[in-house]
């Protein structure tokens, strides 16, 4: 395989970083991928139907993913999470095809505010449809974090339009496919999660895509091959970043995307992102660190109890 000397030199010095500093690089990569993407996805909207954008980011994906399946054969690809998998495509569909229509006419910025809230949208979901125990703090947290969404929303002040609630809709299904995701990284390679994803999407967006297909010019085309090199580089790197540390440790980076895709907007569409989108994307950004770090020290107490549980077996089975 080609592997030029720098970047094999760029390899060695990431590979001897702690991995704090490396979930904390690979997750601000991902931003700076996701921010990159949906300034694309906005100026391919001004050309073709959301539906089509999205055949598009789900082909032009699975085609990046495919030097991997080559070098690594099918053997990669063995799972038997069928079922899951194509119920994370199903939902995430769902969810990209609202995210793609919301975000041709919404400014970008607000957009990802209210994204923000699909953490939120996850902890909901865990209580009440897989009945994992959610105590008060996460409960406060999570509420803090809608009323976070609605002062961007200023429903009474402004007006809540429907791109507004396609975008809440996106979040919720994106919250649901997180969940579905964890399900999967504790069995599955991360390269074959990805993989799956496209490979259950492409024939589930091509059929849409159809019924508004048009050509598209030389300038979409170039657009398009963007979008799936910044949307494989952003999954990528997530899903790495998650690998290496703590998701309470790395998630705040993320966050970054905020005033990442804010710039990227003002500087490609000229928008220019109101007070109350950046008052109420921190209190967004607040509610779901605290979640993440609440979540981590659950998980660390019940290894614990669990340690100490197992070393109070072994003395009880070694006393005559």
């Amino acid at each position: 395989m080609f592997d030029p000397p720098l970047f094999g030199k760029a390899r060695t010095r990431f590979g001897g970083l702690s991995g704090a500093v490396k979930g904390a690089l690979l997750m601000t990569l991902a931003a700076a991928g996701f921010a990159a993407m949906n300034v694309i996805i906005r100026a391919m909207n001004q050309e073709l139907h959301p539906f089509q954008v999205a055949f598009l980011r789900c082909a032009t994906g699975c085609a990046f993913m495919l030097p991997w399946l080559v070098r690594t054969g099918f053997g990669g690809l063995r799972t038997a999470s069928h079922k899951l998998y194509f119920s994370r495509a199903l939902v995430g569909y769902g969810s990209m095809l609202c995210w793609f229509t919301a975000i041709a006419t919404l400014p970008i910025a607000e957009a990802t505010a209210l994204s923000f809230t699909s953490p939120l949208f996850a902890t909901a979901a865990a209580a009440l449809l897989l009945g994992e125990v959610v105590r008060r703090r996460r409960w406060t947290a999570t509420i803090v974090g809608f009323l976070g969404a609605m002062i961007v929303l200023r429903p009474g002040l402004d007006v809540v339009s429907f791109a507004h609630m396609l975008v809440l809709c996106s979040a919720a299904l994106g919250g649901w496919n997180s969940i579905t995701v964890k399900q999967l990284t504790r069995t599955d390679n991360p390269n074959a999660i990805i993989l799956y994803m496209t490979l259950y999407l492409v024939p589930m967006a091509a059929i849409p895509a159809s019924f508004v297909w048009q050509w598209p010019s030389l300038q979409a085309w170039v657009l398009t091959i963007f979008l799936g090199l910044f949307a494989t580089l952003a999954h990528q790197s997530f899903t790495r970043a998650l690998a290496v540390c703590e998701a309470s440790y790395v998630l705040p980076f993320d966050f970054t995307r905020l005033p990442m895709v804010a710039l990227l907007a003002f500087l490609v569409f000229g928008e220019v992102p109101d007070l109350w989108t950046w008052i109420g994307g921190a209190v967004i950004v607040g509610a779901t660190v605290y979640i993440a770090r609440r979540e981590a020290q659950v998980a660390a107490a019940e290894k614990k109890m669990a340690a100490h549980a197992d070393e109070v077996g072994v003395a009880t089975k070694r006393v005559p």
